[in-house]
């Protein structure tokens, strides 16, 4: 089933405050009459923080209204938090809305920073945040050295699923260190506490591959994954640069990689030619919706996308 795009939805800069570029990582939630989409952006370069644009549910190419400040502030100094903030995934918890986010934390030598993952929550319907703990709720670990971040959550009953990015090196490529990493999969009881699994999701097309920013979506023959994934030289706006890989599973433990079922690629010209990347995945009445970052890494804005029935 191929996805049919409907362009490019939000592009910052602008008119839009603090918004000055990037609309990075975009993170869909659905409300009764509208959908929207958290993103992180950047005030200043090197410094990201997320806040959120509302789409009209009935039009998602209609911007209904732009928030103009950070929705969650960078963590206090020292903490895995303190130099930028992405989020990752909004879901629905009880009254609460939790956000699942992306940590950064710059580091002085040869590996510019390193990541973790942290939750913070609204109660006011998902305008402002606040973070749950000051540490994160997956960091680096023994089994896991360099890092554990953008990750996407579903609650399967009683228990808690996420598929995460767990970093696997840092290689030195033409002069400058540049990191690897795979999907990896934890449980939960109580959406804090994670146990991990040893083993990556899905395979690797080859040993310098890096996947990140899973999406799921569940259809009537189980279980469906839509990730980035590039290779480590020239990704950034040429050579291997982001596309879309696609899985299967039936138990979401076991994945099976089919990426020619992906069913989007770039487009021949334009925002998203280069590149296209961090996928996430909503239904929207009965209807699969993409939401998806184009050239360099969101620099262009997002897009979305629509799923068509065979």
């Amino acid at each position: 089933m191929p996805w049919r795009k409907l362009g490019r939805i939000f592009e910052p800069g602008g008119g839009f405050g603090f918004i000055r570029s990037y609309a990075q990582v975009p993170t869909a939630l659905v409300f009764s009459d509208r959908i929207r989409v958290y993103f992180a952006t950047r005030p200043r370069p090197g410094l990201s923080l997320p806040t959120f644009v509302d789409l009209d549910r009935n039009d998602i190419s209609k911007i209904i209204s732009v928030c103009d400040r950070p929705i969650l502030n960078l963590g206090a100094p020292g903490t895995f938090d303190a130099d930028g903030v992405m989020p990752s995934c909004a879901i629905r918890h009880g009254d609460r809305i939790l956000l699942y986010y992306s940590g950064w934390c710059k580091l002085g030598g040869a590996a510019p920073y390193n990541n973790a993952t942290g939750v913070a929550a609204s109660d006011d319907g998902g305008t402002t945040f606040t973070r749950l703990f000051q540490g994160p709720i997956l960091d680096r670990s023994p089994e896991e050295p360099w890092s554990a971040t953008s990750p996407t959550v579903i609650h399967d009953g009683a228990r808690w699923h996420m598929w995460y990015s767990s970093g696997t090196a840092w290689v030195e490529i033409d002069g400058k260190f540049e990191h690897e990493y795979i999907l990896k999969h934890a449980t939960s009881e109580d959406g804090i506490a994670w146990a991990r699994s040893a083993k990556g999701v899905v395979p690797l097309l080859h040993p310098h591959e890096s996947q990140t920013r899973p999406t799921i979506l569940r259809d009537d023959a189980g279980w469906r994954m839509w990730f980035s994934f590039r290779g480590s030289h020239g990704f950034r706006t040429s050579g291997e640069t982001y596309r879309l890989g696609h899985a299967r599973s039936s138990n979401l433990i076991d994945w099976t990689r089919c990426d020619l079922e992906a069913g989007i690629d770039v487009s021949s010209e334009g925002w998203d030619s280069q590149m296209i990347c961090y996928p996430d995945v909503i239904v929207l009445d009965r209807h699969a919706v993409m939401f998806f970052n184009g050239n360099n890494f969101g620099t262009t804005g997002f897009g979305a996308a629509v799923l068509e029935p065979d």
